[in-house]
């Protein structure tokens, strides 16, 4: 469905896209997570076909993106600054864009005023707040059908309970019409819940790619506690350690390799107690990004 080859941009001699290779399978949910100043918002800008690439390709559905209306036209946008006009309400604002998703569906836009109640749509949307404002662009994006939802801090300024509304709408669409969705957010917490593939960013490249359940299977946090005088060094034989760090009487080793693995492992150093966890997300993407220099090393979990 997307797909990017060795995309690259430059702004000022500074390479803010640097080989970028991506891939999102159609009808999934895809995470891109990465630092401040990873290139994430510069990619979903390419994406969207409002920056052209210098060199590389970006296709939907095997189509270029750039200056193709009808790809454009089966794409959702909804960016971390929203645009709006001056004086324009949400029912100005969705005749708007009707003209250009030939999908608009004017019954569920109709229906879903049950859903943003709190949504005046004879105010002008420069009036409200910025949750609202992000709720009327959910509002308009999920009415035009698209194809592809490409989401830029999606839920930034919504409270809780909208938060759990807005992701279960995008889901059921998902679920019954196929929609492919690339979210990029720093709520790692919220991603784990949705996305079926995480791609980790930094430095304008794409890390790693993975599913979720590959990422969490194959790397592992122990907590252990030895006799006294055990040289917590004599586990690198058996070990890929990615982090170590102790509390107490307790080592936590982030390492790779399955929770089945580990536990077999460790069992020949016989340790007073063991357990081996799986990493959410976040405990991820920090160790991940470890090795890349990130500024958050010697973490206790």
């Amino acid at each position: 469905m997307i797909k990017c080859i060795d995309v690259k941009k430059q702004f000022d001699g500074f390479y803010a896209l640097d080989g970028v290779d991506l891939h999102v399978e159609p009808g999934s949910v895809y995470g891109l997570v990465g630092p401040n100043g990873a290139g994430k918002s510069t990619l979903i800008r390419h994406l969207v076909g409002i920056y052209k690439q210098d060199a590389g390709e970006i296709l939907i559905n095997g189509e270029p993106v750039y200056e193709n209306n009808t790809i454009k036209s089966s794409i959702a946008y909804i960016p971390d600054d929203l645009f709006r006009f001056g004086a324009d309400n949400i029912d100005d604002m969705m005749h708007f864009v009707k003209g250009f998703y030939p999908g608009f569906d004017n019954e569920r836009f109709e229906r879903l005023k049950s859903v943003f109640t709190i949504i005046d749509p004879k105010k002008p949307v420069r009036r409200m707040s910025k949750g609202m404002q992000k709720q009327a662009a959910f509002w308009l994006a999920i009415c035009c059908n698209p194809q592809v939802l490409i989401l830029d801090e999606p839920v930034d300024g919504l409270d809780p309970v909208m938060r759990r509304q807005v992701w279960s709408l995008m889901m059921q669409d998902v679920s019954e019409r196929g929609t492919t969705v690339l979210v990029s957010s720093h709520n790692l917490r919220e991603l784990e819940d949705v996305c079926d593939t995480v791609g980790i960013m930094n430095k304008g490249k794409v890390l790693l790619e993975r599913s979720l359940s590959s990422l969490q299977g194959n790397v592992t946090k122990l907590q252990a506690a030895f006799a006294e005088g055990f040289d917590i060094d004599a586990l690198n034989k058996d070990f890929e350690i990615i982090n170590t760090s102790k509390l107490g009487s307790i080592y936590t080793l982030v390492v790779r390799g399955t929770q089945e693995e580990c536990r077999e492992k460790i069992a020949k150093y016989s340790p007073v107690l063991f357990d081996a966890l799986p990493l959410t997300l976040e405990e991820i993407f920090i160790y991940e990004l470890g090795g890349e220099d990130y500024a958050v090393k010697d973490i206790i979990l």
